[in-house]
């Protein structure tokens, strides 16, 4: 991706973030409070927000640059990309007065939107399977159910949600009768319960159960039972996003790797002398510039507002593949050291290995591919 400028931008902002930083939040579980606050101030989160509305007016391209930067740098963007990529779903499907009512305080700071509540622990990939149920009841909606592996939810004033208003036996498709709202969590008390996971990274994650919370009919975003075609143009975004930052944890591997192959002697030479060190990187490399070519042509469609679910899937496989064959090769050269938390490598390698599978594991892409693009019979 071109604009140099933003890409320095970037770089500068997350240079006042070192290793320590990371270090310090990893140990700790903690969230990067001062690293987002940093990051909304200089507007980067309301890229997508169109100026009118006080946000940056970027295009997809450059939210893509500015997700790669913060994580080739060494910093882990996964703690506040959400606000990126739910603009989709918002920007595109939601009313005009949503979002003069929304989107002005998104880009100001003065509310989070980084929550994103569609997984449920029975249906999984299966967004069609989700049983959360949204009631009518007058002007506004009685949700009830859960979901599950919801990130950022402590972190966020507001919430994406989708959920059934129309029982599955009660519609023509499974994927009918599945709408959208805007949750605001600041008011829901006890009505939203979070039970937090702890996993292998520090990325805050939880189980979210809703008991008979209310939700105004006017947080309804678009029609009724029209939320999976909106939920996929969110996903979409969700999937070059985060391409992006699969591709600047690649790269972030390579470099550091590579420095680290031409400096450090071993039997009286560098060990990036040695081909068994030299080649699985430079193969990750050549893998990392194909996903990041593959990225830019899917943002490029975005951006142009045409198909791209094809392309936003690829790109995701591709880049976390990328991404996790240059920690391989990292962890490799740095043999023991790469271990040692202190050089930060491990961390990195822990947070690669999750976009192998989230926010869509790589066989469903696959699958996906095969049916949608290729025209061979559904897999499952």
């Amino acid at each position: 991706m071109t604009n140099p400028e933003l890409r320095a931008a970037v770089r500068a902002l997350c240079a006042r973030y070192p290793e320590t930083y990371w270090q310090q939040l990893d140990a700790e579980r903690a969230y990067p409070e001062s690293f987002v606050g940093e990051l909304t101030r200089a507007g980067y989160l309301a890229a997508l927000i169109p100026a009118e509305y006080g946000g940056a007016g970027l295009s997809m391209a450059d939210a893509c640059s500015i997700l790669e930067e913060i994580n080739r740098s060494g910093a882990n963007a996964a703690a506040c990309h959400a606000q990126m990529y739910t603009m989709g779903t918002l920007l595109r499907h939601g009313s005009e007065a949503q979002k003069r009512a929304w989107l002005p305080l998104i880009a100001a700071g003065n509310v989070r939107l980084q929550a994103f509540a569609v997984t449920e622990p029975t249906a999984g990939s299966d967004t069609s399977r989700i049983t959360t149920f949204a009631e009518r009841n007058g002007d506004r909606y009685i949700v009830r159910g859960q979901k599950i592996f919801i990130s950022r939810v402590q972190h966020s004033d507001l919430m994406v949600l989708l959920a059934r208003t129309t029982r599955p036996e009660q519609v023509p498709k499974r994927t009918d009768g599945l709408s959208v709202f805007l949750v605001d969590l600041r008011t829901a008390g006890e009505r939203v319960r979070v039970r937090p996971i702890d996993t292998m990274v520090n990325h805050e994650t939880s189980e979210v159960f809703f008991d008979d919370l209310e939700v105004p009919a006017e947080n309804l975003i678009g029609e009724e039972g029209k939320g999976f075609r909106y939920i996929l143009s969110g996903m979409n975004a969700e999937r070059i996003l985060l391409a992006s930052e699969s591709v600047g944890d690649a790269l972030y591997f390579i470099e550091r790797a590579s420095k680290y192959a031409t400096e450090r002697v071993v039997f009286d030479r560098p060990i990036g002398m040695n081909q068994g060190v030299q080649f699985p990187l430079a193969r990750a490399y050549v893998s990392t510039r194909a996903a990041a070519a593959l990225r830019d042509t899917a943002a490029t469609l975005y951006d142009e507002d045409r198909p791209c679910g094809a392309e936003a899937n690829m790109c995701k496989l591709a880049a976390s593949e990328a991404a996790w064959e240059a920690a391989n090769a990292a962890m490799n050269t740095f043999g023991g050291y790469g271990l040692a938390c202190e050089y930060g490598l491990e961390r990195k390698f822990r947070e690669a290995r999750l976009y192998l599978v989230a926010p869509v594991a790589n066989n469903l892409v696959l699958s996906y591919v095969g049916e949608h693009v290729l025209g061979m019979p559904r897999s499952f």
